[in-house]
């Protein structure tokens, strides 16, 4: 992403990437997006910054998240013949991802999760919505019952936010988009 680029072209090129700067940049000077804007289901891609997550929740199959209203939400919607399916983000191991990015990358760990996936859904919803101050901004975000991960959303357009993860011990943000499904 350059300077002075206009959103919908930050977007339209946002699979090539962005430093961490400017990403984050570009999340400072999005609005704020208000709780109840978040309600429904969105699809996710990431937005790679040189972060160890790139690309990783795609490798898995995530296809995005759900919120049914501020205190239920499905953090992590994979793909499945079905549908979409949520996932119970409790029996993922947060550690090997944020300190062992190599193992979760590797062809063994992918084939792994796939073949456990169908045990790890679920029907409860694992996150709640609220607003939080986030970088001086009050906005909406998505707090995880179980992990330490607060996602926070800033405003891109009508149907897209830019979002935020931010993940104990993860040394920079990981980005990503969530598009409203119509």
């Amino acid at each position: 992403m350059t300077a002075g680029s206009t959103d919908a072209g930050r977007l339209g090129d946002h699979a090539g990437g962005a430093t961490p700067a400017e990403a984050l940049a570009w999340f400072d000077a999005r609005d704020p997006v208000e709780p109840e804007e978040m309600v429904g289901r969105w699809r996710g891609s990431g937005l790679p910054t040189g972060s160890p997550l790139d690309g990783l929740l795609e490798a898995y199959g995530w296809w995005g998240k759900e919120f049914l209203d501020a205190e239920r939400v499905h953090p992590l919607l994979f793909s499945a013949a079905s549908g979409p399916r949520p996932v119970d983000p409790a029996l993922i191991p947060i550690g090997v991802l944020r300190d062992r990015p190599g193992i979760a990358h590797s062809p063994v760990a992918r084939v792994a999760f796939r073949a456990l996936r169908p045990l790890l859904t679920t029907s409860r919803p694992r996150a709640r919505l609220r607003a939080v101050e986030h970088r001086g901004v009050v906005t909406a975000a998505m707090v995880y019952d179980v992990l330490p991960i607060i996602d926070v959303f800033r405003r891109v357009d009508g149907a897209t936010v830019l979002g935020l993860m931010d993940l104990r011990g993860l040394p920079d943000p990981f980005f990503f988009l969530l598009r409203r499904e119509r």
